[in-house]
């Protein structure tokens, strides 16, 4: 069962509602309770219909395939003008002059978390708790992924950062990484296709920062580059099953 409502976020640029697509099992009782998975770009997680290139992720397939015990809320971006995705989605301000880009990320997590995450939690059958919450995103809903598990770390236990956009503010996440007060029970996947690692010259050099602080700090970190892998949908989809079982692992 997909869900779908619209909803609109409060002090971002524009004000066009979006919508939220939630996943529920299909083979959900009353007594049952799921963790749950936040998700970035929500048009383009379950529906090739709804997304913005005509692909999806086929989250809806692999899911139901796979009968993962687990709630997903995926939150459509800002389709509004003026760079107003990527505005939403950084936490930090990057860019100069007329191209600066003024971060409203910090803004758009306290709307998730303080406004979304307790609505989701009183209409649907929820495991709270920091243990049972994670998230993921792709590109700018990568690097927004990784803020998030870092940043919140206190609401968020594990992230899959497919593709993130570490280029945009790489000494101020690394910096976080090292002031953080992280919880030794945090898991982060993080991937680049081995096709995309030119399109920003500091690429790798940011991917190597990041994981060398993620594993000082005793994150259990998974870093991989996709072979041939691309920056679209498609390859993302492909590496749906890897981060999904990865977040999901765990030995008692």
């Amino acid at each position: 069962m997909i869900d779908k409502f619209p909803t609109v976020v409060p002090g971002m640029p524009g004000k066009r509602k979006r919508n939220v697509y939630v996943y529920v099992p299909d083979y959900a009782t009353e007594d049952m309770r799921f963790p749950v998975l936040y998700m970035f770009d929500g048009h383009n997680v379950f529906f090739d219909s709804d997304a913005t290139y005509g692909k999806s992720w086929g989250m809806k397939e692999y899911l139901e395939d796979t009968q993962a015990p687990m709630i997903v809320v995926a939150v459509e971006c800002n389709h509004g003008k003026n760079y107003a995705r990527l505005k939403e989605y950084s936490p930090y301000s990057f860019g100069r002059g007329e191209d600066e880009i003024k971060g409203k990320g910090k803004k758009y997590m306290a709307w998730l978390t303080g406004t979304m995450m307790p609505y989701i939690n009183a209409h649907y059958p929820t495991l709270t708790g920091r243990e049972h919450t994670w998230i993921a995103g792709s590109s700018m809903g990568g690097l927004m992924s990784l803020y998030a598990v870092l940043a919140c770390n206190d609401i968020f236990s594990r992230a899959a950062c497919l593709s993130p956009s570490l280029w945009t503010a790489p000494e101020q996440l690394v910096d976080l990484v090292k002031n953080t007060d992280l919880d030794p029970n945090t898991m982060v996947y993080m991937d680049y296709g081995a096709r995309e690692m030119g399109n920003h010259p500091m690429t790798k050099s940011c991917l190597i920062k990041m994981c060398t602080a993620l594993l000082e700090k005793d994150v259990v970190a998974t870093c991989r580059i996709v072979p041939n892998g691309d920056h679209c949908e498609a390859c993302w989809e492909e590496q749906v099953p890897f981060f999904m079982n990865i977040l999901n692992y765990w030995r008692d």
